[in-house]
């Protein structure tokens, strides 16, 4: 399913501008949180599920990998979603504060452009660097090159972490097939399963090593083989790189919820990842992201100053 950002992340900008790993793994791979929150798909329901009716029988004697297979492949488009375009509001809580952000994709790569901070309007100095920044990029298609290249390789890198996920876990269905609480009356009811790390996967390279550390719950949507909602949990100690790059405390978590954004298009819509952890054998770090992606409509496909001469000529929010 999807990392991070599994690395889960645009994701982080991979898909949008979500989670991040270590700094210095970042430098090397740039990965970012969708990746992350795929690869850390995990974690029990808990008081979060509810008792519904379970889904129908004939669903529930497929192998339970099976499913994982299915959906890690469809996880896939999410984060790559060819030929569908979307522009939403982007909210993020990070380390840089809380921004608000009006996002546009296109065939080219997305751009976005900073309308809120810390829940109030932006200032006149706030806005004129927001649009200097903007237009440096109309005049810089070899900036905006780099950075499209940069969010290309956050994106191979998540669907191969996703792609490993099916072997690299122990599958199983969850006995009841506790429901969401938000699952509405007449939706499909999820298929509900659990993971764990497969003692018997050994991680093929150096980025794969988050996924022997953790184990969870994923509730899929039947019709369309499509995660709907996860939670994470970092169940050990993991350590990037021989620990070089970073060691990952135990008891870090992702929440991940998708959702349809019309027609086959699905959409990471909220993240809330924390990590505690430890770059270059040096600094401790306590990490905390929050995303959510609202108010999402389709756009046809434009060159990318197209989509930056839009975002320029729409008044920002007054409140």
């Amino acid at each position: 399913m999807k990392t991070a950002h599994l690395a889960a992340q645009s994701a982080f900008r991979s898909h949008h501008n979500p989670p991040r790993w270590p700094a210095p793994l970042r430098r090397r791979t740039r990965p970012r949180p969708l990746l992350l929150a795929c690869a850390i798909v995990l974690a029990t329901a808990g008081p979060t599920a509810s008792p519904q009716p379970a889904p129908d029988a004939s669903l529930l004697a497929l192998p339970a990998h099976d499913w994982a297979v299915d959906c890690a492949n469809n996880e896939a488009l999410v984060i790559q979603h060819p030929d569908s375009f979307l522009r939403y509001r982007l909210h993020v809580i990070d380390e840089k504060g809380d921004q608000l952000r009006d996002l546009i994709e296109t065939p080219e790569g997305s751009v976005d452009r900073l309308i809120q901070r810390d829940g109030r309007p932006l200032t006149p100095a706030e806005d004129s660097a927001e649009r200097q920044r903007l237009n440096d990029l109309l005049v810089s298609p070899d900036a905006f090159a780099r950075r499209v290249r940069r969010d290309r390789e956050n994106k191979q890198m998540g669907v191969r972490l996703i792609l490993r996920m099916p072997d690299a876990m122990l599958w199983s269905y969850v006995p009841g097939q506790p429901q969401l609480p938000s699952q509405h009356s007449g939706g499909p009811t999820l298929i509900v399963l659990d993971f764990n790390a497969n003692p018997a996967w050994s991680p093929p390279n150096f980025e794969s090593e988050l996924l022997t550390g953790l184990e969870g719950r994923v509730w899929i949507d039947p019709r369309t083989h499509r995660m709907v909602h996860l939670e994470a949990d970092l169940f050990q100690a993991v350590n990037i790189g021989w620990g070089i790059v970073a060691h990952l405390y135990p008891g870090g978590s992702v929440t991940l919820q998708q959702a349809n954004a019309g027609g086959q298009r699905w959409i990471v819509n909220h993240i809330d990842e924390r990590l505690n952890l430890r770059e270059l054998m040096v600094k401790n770090v306590h990490q905390r992201l929050v995303f959510d992606a609202v108010d999402y409509q389709p756009v046809p496909p434009m060159p990318y100053q197209q989509a930056i001469k839009i975002l320029l000529d729409t008044p920002l929010p007054t409140h």
